[in-house]
């Protein structure tokens, strides 16, 4: 879910210069229904948008900690069209339609023609949502089928995609009420590769190099913050640990553009402790909606190499991964030292304790600004959940124990417990 495809998710370059302009012919509809039988008509200004709103949680599409799957060649035209016919017949099994040989026939004729066919607006918005039931990295997966689509696979320039982008973050963040999104744009093609978004996530932290090889900022971001830089980003004059990276888009001309984001699409949360008076003096923060913007969305026999996904976070992913691995911000050496230490200067869990903290300031900060998050524990629950209705629907359930396991008090976690299938199902998330 930057410009290298580490722990996250995509990047990209641009023009030397910023462009923040708004492209209202790929617009979406401001007022939008949220409905799974609604399906706004597809127009310029309203692109279809199909399902419902509800509140999933995002560890699969969590900043910096979530990894993309690992990779799977591009198929051939033939596998293309094998792949192709296992989802249209996934599709209307699941769907309850029976079999539609002339469809199945269009899609075989068009894939021989043109390497790859456009599927409808429910084939595309049953795709997204089946690929995240199948994402095995993902303990949020409970609330797949509440997964919103947005399709605009008929953008065609750099800020078509960025004005979409934007829109997305808006409708996705809801001051706060995080409602799980995502928009789909063209696909790859025979001949043509079809649009990229280079940052990992849409919103994510920059990382600059100081001589003395520290960073400031996140060090996960350091490729992409040069990679800005070298094309023309100006960066505040005053630069901080938590200054947001402009995206980053390619399309079909391989030429790559920047944006810069508006204040209004960016939601962050300052981080205090309900205990700890200091906590707030170490000026941390993290931005509410976790946006993967960098894995290729397999569908079978369609792949979409620009399709940001967003969900809510687990507080661990902030506190435990990107704010605590030492190849991140590293912050738990600070906190231990400000924390009394009632063992002395020997506990060998004084950073045991300090994470625990920093969970805590995490929950407490999102929750004070009324931004949806979810603790691992409840995730744990709702995972387990998700894997029983899932058995009794006689379905697999793809599963990575590494990527599933809360990096906090795993064994108290019930997901900790259990062995899981490891195949991996299409449709998918994919690594770039």
């Amino acid at each position: 879910m930057t410009l290298d495809t580490s722990p996250g998710w995509g990047d990209e370059a641009s023009h030397a210069r910023l462009s923040i302009g708004r492209s209202q012919a790929a617009r979406p509809a401001c007022e939008i229904q949220a409905r799974p039988d609604l399906a706004m008509s597809p127009s310029a200004h309203n692109p279809p948008f199909y399902g419902t709103a509800s509140c999933p949680h995002s560890q699969c599409v969590q900043g910096q900690e979530t990894t993309a799957m690992a990779g799977q060649p591009h198929t051939t035209e033939v596998d293309s069209e094998v792949a192709a016919w296992e989802f249209l017949r996934l599709f209307e099994q699941e769907t309850g339609r029976p079999p539609d040989p002339a469809r199945a026939a269009a899609v075989a004729a068009e894939i021989r023609q043109e390497g790859f066919y456009r599927q409808t607006g429910e084939e595309l918005a049953f795709a997204c949502r089946v690929a995240w039931r199948n994402n095995g990295r993902c303990i949020g997966r409970n609330f797949w089928q509440t997964l919103a689509v947005r399709d605009h696979r008929e953008a065609r320039t750099a800020g078509d995609l960025f004005e979409c982008c934007v829109e997305h973050l808006r409708w996705s963040t809801n001051q706060g009420k995080i409602r799980p999104l995502i928009t789909i744009f063209a696909p790859e093609r025979s001949g043509q590769a079809g649009p990229r978004i280079l940052n990992r996530q849409l919103i994510a932290y920059a990382g600059y190099r100081n001589p003395d090889g520290t960073v400031l900022g996140d060090p996960a971001e350091t490729a992409l913050t040069d990679e800005v830089l070298r094309l023309g980003w100006h960066p505040p004059v005053k630069r901080t640990a938590f200054d947001v990276l402009p995206l980053v888009i390619e399309c079909h001309t391989g030429a790559k553009r920047l944006f810069k984001l508006p204040p209004d699409a960016v939601l962050e949360v300052p981080l205090e402790h309900p205990n700890f008076p200091w906590f707030a003096e170490l000026g941390l923060r993290w931005y509410a909606l976790p946006v993967v913007s960098n894995m290729i969305l397999d569908t079978g026999g369609v792949r979409y190499p620009a399709a940001p996904f967003s969900g809510f976070y687990m507080e661990t992913e902030i506190a435990a991964r990107n704010l605590s691995d030492k190849g991140r911000y590293n912050v738990i050496p600070e906190v231990t030292k400000r924390m009394k230490n009632p063992a002395g200067g020997n506990d060998s869990l004084s950073a045991d304790r300090a994470l625990i903290e920093l969970c805590a300031a995490v929950l407490y900060s999102f929750r004070r600004d009324g931004v949806t998050i979810i603790d691992h524990h409840a995730a744990s629950r709702q995972f387990m959940e998700h894997h029983a209705a899932e058995q009794l629907a006689g379905r697999a359930v793809p599963g990575d124990w590494s990527w599933l396991v809360p990096p906090v008090s795993g064994s108290l976690s019930p997901v900790f417990h259990h062995y899981y299938d490891s195949r991996r199902l299409l449709p998918n998330f994919l690594n770039r």
